[in-house]
C-alpha cells in the first residue's frame, strides 16, 4: 500500500523531528552539530521556510518551520538530510544511511500550540538531563528565542514574537504537563494536525484529509522522555 503524502499547507508552521537509525546517535560531537546547523541555514535559504524553533539532540532533530508553498519542508528535509549524511559519512569514515526512515510532521495551530511546541522542543535537553538551563544548551533555538544569543537561522513566527522574550523565558521554568507531552507526541507520530477543533476542520477542509488522531497507547513512564 502506497504511503499517504503528509498534511502539507503553505503558510502553516510544522513540527518536524527526524531520528538516527535504530536511535543512535545522529551527532558524535560538536563538529557535526555546527556542520549540520550550517547545512541548515543553507537549505532554508534555498527552499523559503523560516525556522522558528530547533535543537540537536544526540541521537533526533526537532525543527518548528513554516513552509512557503506545498512541498518546501520536504525539501528543506531532502536537501538537508542528504548533504548532512554525505559530510558525515565522510569525517567518521562510515557508509550507509543514518535515519529512521522518512522524518516526521505535523501541522501547528499559529496560537498557544505553537508555543507549546516552541517550548517542547527547547526543553528537549533538560528532560534528557543533558542540562538543568535550556539556555546553557548551545545547540537550540532557545537563548535566541531568549534574547540572549544572536540565532541567524531563526525567524520568530508573529506568536512568539507577541509574548517576547522574558515572558518566553518565564515560560520555560514551568513544567509541561504530562497532558501536553503526550499530545504533542500523539500529534507528530500520527502526523496530524495539532490544534484547535477549527484549525483541523480547515486543515481537512483544504486537504480533504481526516486531521485529528486516532487513540494510542503509551506507556505513562515514557511520556516525560525525550522525543
Amino acid at each position: 500500500m502506497a504511503r499517504q503524502p503528509r498534511l502539507d499547507l503553505p503558510g502553516i508552521p510544522q513540527h518536524i523531528v527526524q531520528r538516527g537509525n535504530n536511535r543512535l546517535p545522529c551527532f558524535q560531537g560538536d563538529t557535526d552539530r555546527s556542520c549540520y546547523r550550517q547545512l541548515l541555514r543553507e537549505a532554508l535559504l534555498a527552499t523559503g521556510c523560516t525556522l522558528h524553533a530547533y535543537v540537536l539532540m544526540d541521537n533526533h532533530v526537532h525543527l518548528l518551520a513554516t513552509p512557503p508553498e506545498v512541498g518546501a519542508t520536504g525539501c528543506l528535509m531532502q536537501q538537508l538530510g542528504r548533504r548532512y549524511v554525505g559530510q558525515f559519512n565522510a569525517r567518521h569514515a562510515r557508509t550507509g544511511t543514518l535515519w529512521e526512515g522518512r522524518y516526521k510532521a505535523c501541522l501547528v495551530d499559529s496560537d498557544h500550540h505553537l508555543l507549546r511546541c516552541s517550548r517542547y522542543i527547547d526543553l528537549n535537553p533538560v528532560r534528557a538531563r543533558m542540562t538543568d538551563d535550556p539556555v546553557a544548551f548551545p545547540w537550540s533555538s532557545c537563548a535566541g528565542l531568549c534574547g540572549l544569543r544572536e540565532e541567524p537561522l531563526l525567524s520568530p513566527h508573529p506568536v512568539q514574537q507577541a509574548i517576547g522574550a522574558d515572558p518566553y523565558r518565564a515560560l520555560l521554568s514551568e513544567a509541561i504537563s504530562d497532558e501536553d507531552l503526550a499530545a504533542i507526541w500523539l500529534y507528530l507520530q500520527q502526523q496530524s494536525a495539532y490544534g484547535r477543533d477549527d484549525f483541523r476542520a480547515m486543515v481537512e477542509a483544504k486537504t480533504q484529509r481526516f486531521a485529528s488522531v486516532r487513540p494510542a497507547y503509551r506507556p505513562a513512564r515514557s511520556m516525560n522522555a525525550t522525543g
